[in-house]
Order: structure tokens, then sequence, then C-alpha cells
């Protein structure tokens, strides 16, 4: 299945209706059972001349109002699957993602014999929302479903395989984001329509495209002046004490490269600010995007001369060339791009190049940049940094978190078609919607910017429908590497998951099959590590980066975290203190108390018994109420101090008939044996399986598969170790 974007310099906001966006709501209402508008002459027509013209403007690429007119008719006849078909493809095009899932979803239950590959187009919404685990069941149906496929479902069957990936690849990036903050770029940039293709002007402006900010539009209706994208510049605001905040953006006015005719964007100068190289797109109908050229100016004269298609071979007839970025790799000058022609192409969009002859001002024979980095799927928007040697692009037909993603690699050598070390750059810089454009500061601190439709743009219809600008500050790459010890033997403990919990309470968790471990610790949070493994306690680490500068060094702590295996036996806390004859704490029994509050929080699963015991002074019953109240007393500041669940305590007095020492001697009284007789003890009873943390976020499978592959038994606690509790045991330690 393959869909010819409509990301080449603006998406479907253009095929939205002719209204004023406050109009969209005023026309919600006054509408019948049918959803018919009272000012609508369409809405009238008779269900077959209404299915022929709602058909018709789904062909013309006005899916917006198509949708409209198909769910109208499928109030009529709410299961007929042609209906629910052609809304969910509209809701496609319109990147309305969740609404697309149900409507492919609706229409496999109603004909999946018809829509064979509407459960693949589901999973793929899904994806694209973030639905990660129902995504992957939507797909591995599909699979299910097509025991014998024709030719067209087994290539989305081979895609399948690569869209599961992707969304094993954004659970993990999501739950280890990478070291950099994401933030829309605001108003004064963005708008409800589309923003494309940022360059930054130094440190003073950002170049970008645009459509009509003020009106949405229907390409068939209006004049093309009043949607077609253009050029905007926007200075820096240089009056806050916030970095990279913009000012108002204005029209481009430099070299009237703005155009009534067509949408232009995509601009880029070449190294000197000699050259402005940039795109001239013209609509197609239907689904086909767009065809676009690259055009040049060279700016002679103090002027900016008229801007001239490239040739030899860049333009192709029949093909869109766009996407142009210019830059000087060693001493040749290169110009990347991206197309969709045929020869020699590896499938759908691919990033071409040409060596530009400076001297002749002309360009050699375009050249795929080759299988390292093109795929059957699109890739599109390079960049390269000639200051690292890395490409930058989006592509959909790697592995990807939803849609397109973007992607880096290194060059090899000065060799544009050979690469090495390609990586998808994770979240947040990628989400599970479509991320593009992205390109680097020229200076400094490489922060850059990406296009995203991501939930936080400025939406017009749907959370997903449109992209925006993003401004990507890279933080440093802090890291904590650790293991995980037995307190006894001071060797590895593996099969062992690792939870990392911040100071809000959000938790990561890494599942070890050795002990080793990692984890990202953005700056900003205190982390607290413990690990999780039947019928072992774990001690804990701590790893803070509330005042780390986003301008410091990368970073690596690492990080060990003691266990010991599960005792059942008594354990003696000596510093708990009573008044002669009383049950209230003293203030010098908190420090014990601390330490199994803090093992009881380390290990949630695990259920303990406090016991108080007196001397033999009193009677039976006397000493019997006393060691009582003690032992409440110590449950009761667990709780309330604490915070641990009261059904996770128990307490018990045992008076005097436990003594561990004589209470007399020869008649008369032991003081020795009588203060060891007066004292508290806490057990372990129990360990419950269903308070324990075993899933690992960043792996694949569910919490009852990944305990399988663990081969954990969490119903049998051993009577008797030899291993003490973690009290008294040394503690974790952190190395810097």
């Amino acid at each position: 299945m393959k869909r010819k974007p409509i990301l080449l310099l603006a998406t479907a906001a253009i095929a939205f209706a002719s209204v004023q966006p406050t109009d969209v709501l005023a026309q919600q209402r006054d509408r019948d059972k049918y959803g018919k508008r009272a000012d609508d002459p369409v809405a009238k027509l008779g269900y077959e001349k209404k299915l022929r013209w709602a058909d018709g403007l789904f062909k013309d690429g006005s899916f917006y109002n198509a949708e409209e007119y198909y769910k109208q008719l499928q109030m009529e006849q709410p299961r007929n699957p042609y209906l629910a078909y052609q809304i969910a493809e509209s809701q496609w095009r319109m990147r309305d993602y969740a609404n697309a899932a149900a409507s492919y979803g609706y229409a496999y239950s109603l004909a999946k014999a018809i829509y064979p590959e509407a459960i693949f187009k589901q999973a793929l919404m899904l994806k694209m929302n973030g639905s990660y685990n129902e995504a992957i069941g939507a797909f591995q149906q599909f699979k299910k479903d097509n025991p014998k496929p024709n030719k067209d479902i087994k290539i989305l069957l081979k895609q399948t395989e690569t869209e599961i990936k992707g969304c094993y690849l954004g659970i993990k990036s999501i739950a280890n984001p990478e070291a950099a903050t994401v933030a829309q770029l605001g108003p004064n940039i963005n708008s409800a329509n589309t923003e494309l293709s940022p360059f930054p002007l130094g440190d003073t402006a950002l170049l970008f495209g645009t459509m009509n900010t003020n009106i949405v539009v229907d390409k068939i209706k209006e004049k093309r002046s009043d949607y077609v994208s253009r050029f905007m510049v926007s200075q820096k605001n240089k009056y806050t004490d916030v970095k990279d905040t913009f000012t108002w953006a204005v029209p481009f006015m430099d070299g009237q490269f703005n155009d009534p005719k067509y949408h232009v964007g995509n601009g880029v100068l070449a190294e000197g600010g000699d050259r402005f190289y940039f795109t001239k797109c013209m609509d197609q109908k239907g689904d086909t995007g767009m065809m676009c050229r690259i055009f040049v100016a060279e700016f002679k004269n103090d002027r900016w001369g008229a801007p001239q298609e490239l040739g030899n071979g860049i333009n192709e007839s029949g093909s869109s060339s766009t996407h142009p970025c210019i830059v000087k790799i060693g001493k040749k000058e290169i110009l990347f791009f991206t197309s969709d022609r045929k020869l020699q192409s590896r499938g759908g969009y691919d990033i071409w190049y040409s060596v530009y002859d400076s001297r002749l001002k002309t360009y050699r024979r375009p050249q795929n940049v080759g299988k390292q980095i093109n795929t059957k799927g699109d890739e599109m928007t390079p960049y390269f940094d000639n200051r690292t040697n890395k490409l930058y692009f989006s592509s959909n037909g790697w592995e990807t978190m939803g849609g397109l993603d973007v992607f880096e690699a290194t060059m090899a050598g000065n060799s544009p078609s050979r690469y090495s070390g390609m990586k998808n750059m994770g979240y947040p810089i990628n989400t599970p919607a479509d991320d593009m454009y992205f390109i680097l500061d020229g200076y400094g601190k490489p922060d850059g910017y990406v296009v995203s439709n991501r939930v936080g743009s400025i939406a017009l219809k749907n959370p997903t429908c449109c992209d925006d600008i993003f401004r990507v500050q890279f933080e440093p790459k802090l890291k904590a590497l650790g293991k995980v010890i037995d307190a006894k033997t001071q060797k590895p403990v593996g099969e062992v998951v690792v939870k990392m919990v911040d100071e809000n309470g959000n938790l990561n968790t890494f599942n070890s099959v050795d002990g080793n471990f990692e984890f990202n610790t953005p700056r900003g949070h205190s982390y607290t590590f413990t690990a999780d493994k039947p019928k072992y306690t774990s001690s804990h680490a701590n790893v803070n980066t509330e005042a780390v500068e986003r301008q410091a060094n990368d970073n690596t702590v690492e990080v060990e975290i003691y266990v010991n295996q599960i005792d059942l036996s008594w354990f003696r806390m000596d510093n708990v203190f009573y008044d002669d004859n009383k049950y209230d704490l003293r203030p010098e029994s908190v420090s014990d108390l601390e330490k199994l509050i803090s093992l009881m929080n380390d290990n949630p699963s695990l259920s303990v018994k406090v016991a108080s015991h007196t001397d033999s002074r009193g009677s039976d019953e006397y000493n019997k109420t006393l060691s009582q109240k003690r032992a409440e007393s110590v449950v009761n500041y667990l709780v309330n101090k604490g915070g641990i669940d009261r059904s996770r305590l128990e307490a018990e007095g045992f008076g005097e008939t436990m003594p561990v020492a004589p209470n007399e001697t020869n008649g008369k009284p032991n003081l020795a044996g009588q203060q060891l007789n007066r004292r508290t003890e806490f057990k372990i009873m129990d360990e419950d399986p269903t308070k324990r943390i075993i899933f690992d976020s960043s792996k694949p499978g569910t919490i009852g598969s990944q305990e399988k592959n663990l081969n954990v038994d969490n119903t049998n606690v051993p009577e008797e170790v030899d291993e003490k509790s973690s009290l008294g045991q040394p503690g974790s330690r952190v190395n810097k």
C-alpha cells in the first residue's frame, strides 16, 4: 500500500472547506437527523447524486468535504461498507488518525473479504496515533487473517514486520527519550494551516514556508493566490529572556520568490549566500500530491536575479523534484534533493545528489544516494551537516515510531553514496506522527528545528491535521550505567528488572539478563533505582541531575544496586525505644524505623510482621497488652510517616512469652537479660507477586509473556535461607 505523499511542500490543509474557522463550529448546528445543513444545496440531493458528488470531491482531493457527505450518506445506510471505507480513506488523508483507525476497523468488520487491507490500515493509524499495543494486535490479526495472500497482500504482509518493529521502537524510545527538548514555536510562526521548511538565517531570523494563516480554503473554489504557500521570515526576539522566541512573521520580499500561481517553499542558501535554491509546486488532482520543480536564483549587483529552473536532469518531466540542500563537502559542492523519478529508483521518493561545477555553473547527472539510505518507501527532506559529516533525512520505509521519522547517517569519507551508522533519532525528535525537515543551527551548540503534525500542533480540524515548526534544543546526554549485585557473594545478579523512578513517580524499567542496566537520566530530576527479582530484597541508589545546566558536558554515572535473598527470620531493631511502661516511640527510634521504611518502599511486594516483647516484670496480661500497643505504635509510624500501605503490615505483641535471655539469675533480676528481652523485631512474612513490577517497557511482549520468559515463580517463598535482611548490609553506592 503506497500513498503519494502530500508532504512534499504542503499538506491536506489545502483541501479543507472554504469557510472561516469560526464558521466550522456554526456549521455543526442547524442540522437535521442525517447531518444535513439547511444552507447546503448538496445536502438536499438524493442518495445516488450525493454519492457521485462525494466521490468527485474525493477524487479532486477535497477530503474534508468528501468525508462530510459520506457521513451524511452513512446515516441513511449505516452498514454500507463502501461508505465506511471511504470515510476512513478521507480521514487518513487528513491525518485524523484516531477516527481513521475506528473507521477502518468498522469497514473491516462489515466486509473483510472486500477490504482485506482495511485492518492493516487500521493498525497503521493506531500506530500513528501512538496506540502501539493495539496496533501490534491489529497487525498480527492481519497476518492471521491472510494465510493465502494475493500479490498485493503479500507486499503489505512484508511491510507489517517492519511496522511491528517500529511499534516496539516507539514503546522503547518514549520510555527512554533522547537528551533533547522539543517545543512548538508559537503563534508568531505557526498557524492553523501548514508551516514547513525552516531555514535559519544566521542567528537572527528564520525563513520558512507557510500557507495563508487567516482562512481555511478549498483549492477548487478560492483564488489560487489566497491559498498557495509562500515564504515568510521572522526575526528572533531580542527583548526577552526566553531563548529562541520570534517576532511576528512577515512576507519574505527578497527576490520576489513568492508566486501567486505556485506553492513555494524549501528555501536554502548556498555557502556564501550568493545562490538561493527553492521549490515551486503545482497541485495535482486527487491523491497524487504535487508536481514540483527546483529553482535557483543568483545574487548579483546587489539584487537577486530571476529564478531559473534547474536542468541537467535535476528536474525531469513526469516526476517531482523538491527539498534541495546545497552543501560544501570537501572541495565539492553537492546538491541533495528528493525525487520520485522511476529510473534507478529504490521506490517511492528517494534522495538523490548532484555534484555542482562552480566554474562551469552546471550540475552533473544526478545519482541515487543508494540503498543505505533509500528504501521502497519514501525518503525526503535531506539536510547535510558538514561539521559532523552527517546526513539527516526523513523516511517511512525504515523502522519508524509512526509515519515519517527523522534519521541520521554518517557519510563515509566524502562519498555521497556511502554511509554508516544510520539510526532513528528517537523520541522526542520523532513521535508517532510525521516528523520531517530536520535542520540544525549553523553556529554554536547544534540546536535545530523539526516540522511535525504531532499532538501539540495548532489544530484546524483534528489534533494531528497540520504541520507546525518546532524548536529542538539538545540536552547533555546523561546516563546511569549500573549493575545489580548480590550483597553476600558480590557477584552480578541476572534475570532482574531494574526500576528507575523520578521525583514525580514516573517509572521506567529495564529487563536485565546479566545484571547490567542503562538508563537515560535527563537533567532536572532526582532518580531512585531499585531492583526487582522474585525471592530477593533490594536496596536503592540515587542519581540527581537537578543542578545540571543545559550547556554541561555529557556524563555517565555508575550505579550499583545490592540485593539479598529473602530471609524469613526475625530481625531485631536495636534502636527502637520507649519510655518505661509506655508505648509511645521516643525520637531516637527513627533511625531503624526509617531503614525499615526504605526496605518496604524499595520492595513493594513484601509484607512484614512487627513484633514487640517485654521482660518478665509485671503480669502476663499487662505485658501482653503493652507489647501489643508498642508493636502497633511502630506500624502506625510506618503508615503515617513512611506512607506504607497498612495492608502490608501486621502488629503482634508477645509480652514476656518469648525471651531470648534470662530475666533472672539465681533469683535476682538479670538486668542485661531483661534489656535483651525488651525488644522490637520484624519479619518478612510474604511476597505478593501482584505488587511486583516485572514488566520492561522497553522490551517486546506483555507482562505475562515477559514473566514466562523469565521463568519466574512467585508463588513459593523459601522457608529458610542463609542471607540476612538488607538492613544492616552494605547499602547501594553511586560512583561518579
